[in-house]
């Protein structure tokens, strides 16, 4: 691990010598990528120094601890106590800075979110998850484009799809993929008994063409009047379109846009982080069949969230997590949630990373 950081710091101290010259700030698209790479280290390299700090701290405790003054090494002593536990926390931190980053998670995402069982009930839930989540990217100042928006008669939401765009939106919410579960009394409940409905909710990496290569021979485009709230515009012209991915049967519908190319553009947008997401779903699979769904696995079927308003209590079955403070969190207080999520997939893939390389070293050389 060591001599891993050792290189880090090294590439750090490149980096930073790099972009104080004039010839790479002449270059801006050098320049940019070469800052984004020193910010992507620069927590790491600041965590080793720290930890380099202590463990010299440690060297000079220890030789004093030794010494033949008794009050200077009851002093020593004491405050060695506090720096090895320091240590062991930075090292810690270390090892989890180390983990292999997820590509996507500085990515923009794709949310979407539908009513599932529970009829009219289950359409106002998602409706409440739609709220949670606009409140929680306010909270984060990221910017919120809704692409398809379709309300039920009774209210609430039958399908909501929206894009999300600013720094780590991906890396925040790609653990909220699942079926959530409410159970409260509809408003319609005369008699206070508990109903039980759910939502779906699907959180894509935006994918950039880049990523995701769409043939136009693959695809079958139609347009159509658009329906719904729009004035004039509405069932005279055909803006509306309709994209259909024929090797995959995708099919993605837009018509939120008054303008032709623009609903294409935002559809071809949502296809391509849909045929992203099966990609990384391809690729986990591959990696390990029995893993338990984590990012991009689409295993949309399990119920990871109940939501439990008698008790004001949600509980997130994936990490044994419960929190009492439900309506703050439908108002986007999300983060001890999320934190709490996060920290249990952090701890798994630890786990992992520190099984295989002890397999690894265990296994004699041929």
């Amino acid at each position: 691990m060591f001599e891993k950081l050792v290189s880090v710091e090294s590439r750090y101290e490149e980096l930073l010598a790099s972009i104080g010259t004039a010839e790479i700030q002449s270059d801006s698209v050098e320049y940019r990528k070469q800052t984004k790479a020193l910010s992507e280290i620069e927590p790491l390299v600041e965590k080793f120094r720290e930890f380099k700090v202590v463990a010299a701290e440690i060297a000079q405790a220890e030789e004093l601890s030794k010494g033949s003054d008794p009050e200077m090494r009851a002093l020593a002593e004491e405050e060695l106590e506090g720096l090895l536990r320091r240590r062991d926390q930075l090292e810690a931190n270390l090892k989890i800075l180390l983990l292999p980053k997820d590509p996507n998670d500085e990515k923009n995402v794709i949310l979407e979110i539908r009513a599932g069982t529970g009829g009219e009930e289950a359409a106002l839930f998602a409706s409440d998850l739609y709220r949670m989540y606009t409140r929680f990217a306010e909270r984060h100042g990221w910017k919120l484009d809704v692409m398809s928006l379709s309300e039920a008669a009774q209210g609430g939401l039958k399908e909501v799809i929206v894009n999300i765009e600013g720094r780590g939106v991906f890396s925040k919410l790609k653990y909220e993929s699942g079926v959530h579960r409410v159970q409260r009394v509809p408003s319609t409940e005369a008699s206070g008994r508990i109903h039980t409905s759910a939502a779906t909710v699907a959180v894509l990496p935006e994918a950039d063409e880049v990523d995701i290569v769409v043939n136009e021979k693959d695809l079958r485009i139609d347009t159509f009047c658009s329906s719904g709230p729009g004035g004039q515009s509405v069932n005279t012209t055909y803006s509306a379109v309709r994209v259909i991915h024929i090797p995959t049967g995708l099919v993605v519908s837009q018509q939120d846009e008054k303008s032709q190319i623009k609903n294409r553009a935002k559809a071809l947008k949502v296809l391509r982080s849909r045929l992203y997401e099966m990609e990384l779903r391809k690729q986990q699979e591959a990696i390990a069949k029995d893993r338990k769904s984590q990012v991009g696995t689409g295993e949309r079927s399990e119920k990871i969230r109940t939501y439990n308003y008698p008790q004001s209590r949600i509980t997130d079955h994936r990490v044994n997590f419960t929190t009492h403070q439900l309506h703050g969190v439908l108002d986007g207080d999300l983060a001890e949630l999320i934190d709490a999520v996060t920290t249990f997939y952090t701890a798994q893939s630890l786990k992992e990373v520190t099984e295989s390389a002890e397999s690894q070293s265990a296994t004699p050389a041929r």
